[in-house]
């Protein structure tokens, strides 16, 4: 997020706000401007009052990148990190999974490697259960009031990640039809998507009733 919106979020929330780094979209193999550029923002969220850090960074081969991920760590102290889910991106999960830990990252988020939390449960228990307490695995990836219990005891996980949103139409009167300001797939101009609040109550009431 822009320092702005930081600010607002944390003048409007009682709740930690953890900022994600992220240059752009795309894989997780980052170039020296790029990495330059995530330090700087690194440094900025900090300014600007953020509880935590989110970010992740692989090598070519699909690997932790542990070099790049340690020189953003130390500019991260002494605020906790989420490594996020380019996590599912990686070659081998079980040994990604220890290289975080070795780290230092207090959570990581995943879907599993898969195309959603519910398809790749079973390796989300997986990792809580070889995590034994010293990461946090965060499920994360499709998450919806539907499918948030079976989710939360099929892996075990004691915090979960979801956006929560709903499509709002724009307020705008006039609209023109011929012009769309992203890429065909984007979404359309005049549908904005929005934290729903009652996806938010409904999601925390089923979770705490679980947990």
């Amino acid at each position: 997020p822009a320092p702005g919106l930081l600010q607002v979020v944390e003048q409007c929330v009682r709740v930690p706000v953890f900022v994600m780094i992220r240059p752009r979209g795309g894989d997780f193999l980052y170039s020296d401007r790029e990495v330059e550029v995530m330090k700087a923002d690194i440094r900025l969220a900090k300014l600007h009052g953020a509880d935590g850090l989110v970010f992740g960074a692989l090598t070519e081969d699909g690997r932790i990148d542990t070099e790049l991920c340690t020189a953003l760590l130390a500019v991260c102290r002494p605020l906790p990190v989420t490594f996020h889910r380019a996590f599912d991106m990686v070659h081998d999960p079980l040994v990604a999974l220890e290289t975080l830990i070795s780290l230092g990252f207090e959570r990581v988020l995943t879907s599993g490697c898969d195309s959603s939390a519910l398809e790749g449960l079973s390796l989300i228990k997986r990792l809580a259960e070889q995590a034994k307490g010293r990461i946090v695995v965060v499920p994360g990836g499709g998450i919806t009031e539907r499918n948030l219990q079976r989710i939360l005891e099929g892996s075990t996980a004691s915090e979960f990640h979801c956006s929560a949103r709903s499509a709002r139409d724009s307020g705008m009167k006039f609209r023109n039809p011929n012009v769309a300001m992203g890429a065909s797939f984007s979404a359309p101009e005049y549908s904005i998507k929005v934290a729903d609040v009652a996806k938010v109550r409904t999601l925390n009431a089923i979770a705490k009733n679980i947990l």
